[in-house]
């Protein structure tokens, strides 16, 4: 087994131990959502070693973070690093899991069928309720995670449907490497330092082309600091 072979793995074990500690003490102190135990998800870097650059300021006015996904730390950090009590709107599926699934069910997170053609009367209702409660929504518009390197998948029209519909102002930000320090197929840990590069929040106006620009525009911050963190790459093209 090689060097980052055993990183991915203690990584992966360093997770199922420090989430599984996470939601107990959510299931003793259920202030905010067990938000000051998920604070710890944090320690997930310090632990392995990886470090997190940060680019930017989270704009506290944002109710909509727009996120692209590749791995776990992902979640881990905005969960570790923002300040205030976010909200996930995240696949049904996960709160199925056996144990783990509390993860998602104590925090109160937007669990949603994907199959469900009723799924976006949900989302928006449920979206609609959190935001009342003070806490912005993040979800991922490519909808599951990327394959990383220098690329993104297409957006999914949920993100569009939540900005327009209740009016929200939408922050993006955009996560680099975060598959590179942290993968599970397979389990590997190539890097040690990500980056989470906050962009200008904004309000979407509706009936224009705002959410395809977004995506162009996340994509290319995304691939100035791809190129920025992994330049042994640019050698080999």
């Amino acid at each position: 087994m090689n060097i980052n072979k055993l990183r991915g793995y203690v990584a992966t074990l360093s997770i199922m131990i420090g989430l599984a500690a996470i939601i107990c003490f959510m299931a003793i102190f259920r202030k905010n959502n067990g938000r000051g135990a998920r604070k710890y998800s944090k320690l997930f870097f310090t632990f392995n070693r990886f470090t997190m650059e940060k680019i930017g300021e989270y704009d506290l006015e944002a109710k909509l973070i727009v996120v692209n996904h590749q791995s776990a730390s992902d979640i881990i950090c905005l969960e570790g690093d923002h300040p205030l009590n976010i909200c996930w709107v995240a696949k049904k599926q996960l709160g199925e899991i056996p144990f783990y699934g509390y993860s998602v069910k104590i925090p109160e997170m937007i669990l949603i069928d994907r199959e469900d053609k009723k799924g976006i009367i949900q989302l928006l209702r449920e979206a609609k309720e959190r935001i009342a409660q003070n806490r912005p929504i993040v979800i991922f518009p490519e909808g599951t995670r990327g394959p990383g390197n220098r690329t993104f998948l297409p957006f999914k029209p949920g993100a569009k449907i939540l900005a327009e519909k209740l009016r929200l102002r939408v922050q993006p930000i955009v996560f680099v490497n975060t598959r590179k320090i942290y993968d599970t197929n397979p389990f590997c840990s190539q890097k040690n330092i990500a980056r989470v590069v906050c962009m200008p929040a904004f309000m979407p106006e509706a009936g224009t082309d705002w959410y395809e620009k977004l995506e162009k525009e996340m994509f290319v911050v995304y691939c100035k600091h791809y190129d920025e963190m992994n330049p042994e790459e640019l050698l080999q093209q």
